[in-house]
């Protein structure tokens, strides 16, 4: 099915291993933190939206996600937070970044089978620093050619990419669980795209049904299921 494939692109967070859950634990903890300020629901509406309007300045990753904490609490509080509750805002965050890499099943074995077959890159957003941190700890860097952390994922970043590569956009294949962010785009610039859905999304990420069931891409419930498809 895939004859013309050169590379294959494979998201990092939520696709290679396990993120946006450590994200709704501190999502949690935030708003225990400031439960006498305002209800879960709200805090949870005022964090998401800060953010969203935070993205522009700090990109993603858990540094941005920790500063919109911090302006969040301060705002929600009127100002009157005690510095040591922006301490453990603080702390929520260092310990995000220490998190051990829990890397989703089968994504060793795939990486292995596809290994010499194709050039295989990871293609990922967030933070530089934090992104090259989980590859080293989770072992998986022997299996790419090349790492790009991209400040966002439009059809625009990939096109970059495609020429970056010096690839036609039909021999460029992502595997991803964003739809949004790994799938769509992708199919916007005709190179192929794989979805292998994770079962916690950012709210950012999700995209409306016309979206999800119009576009031409295949969805496999664990990674394994791509084997075949090659």
């Amino acid at each position: 099915m895939y004859n013309n494939i050169k590379v294959i692109a494979f998201d990092a967070d939520d696709t290679l291993w396990v993120n946006e859950t450590y994200f709704r634990e501190a999502e949690n903890e935030f708003a225990e933190l400031l439960s006498k300020y305002e209800t879960k629901n709200k805090i949870d509406q005022e964090l998401f939206m800060k953010e969203i309007e935070n993205l522009k300045f700090y990109g993603y990753g858990v540094k941005g996600f920790v500063l919109s904490m911090i302006e969040s609490a301060l705002e929600l509080s009127n100002y009157k937070i005690n510095p040591k509750t922006l301490e453990k805002i603080l702390n929520i965050g260092k310990e995000m970044l220490e998190k051990p890499i829990e890397l989703l099943d089968g994504v060793e074995e795939v990486l292995e089978k596809l290994q010499g077959k194709y050039k295989l890159i990871v293609a990922t957003k967030g933070d530089l620093l934090d992104q090259e941190r989980k590859l080293e700890k989770s072992n998986l860097l022997k299996y790419f050619h090349h790492i790009e952390v991209m400040s966002d994922k439009k059809a625009k970043d990939y096109q970059k990419l495609v020429k970056h590569l010096d690839i036609h956009p039909s021999e460029l294949l992502m595997i991803g669980n964003s739809l949004k962010s790994d799938i769509l785009p992708l199919i916007e610039i005709g190179s192929e795209a794989i979805h292998v859905p994770f079962h916690t999304t950012w709210a950012h990420e999700e995209v409306t049904d016309e979206e999800q069931f119009t576009s031409n891409y295949k969805t496999v419930l664990n990674i394994k299921e791509v084997l075949p498809l090659f």
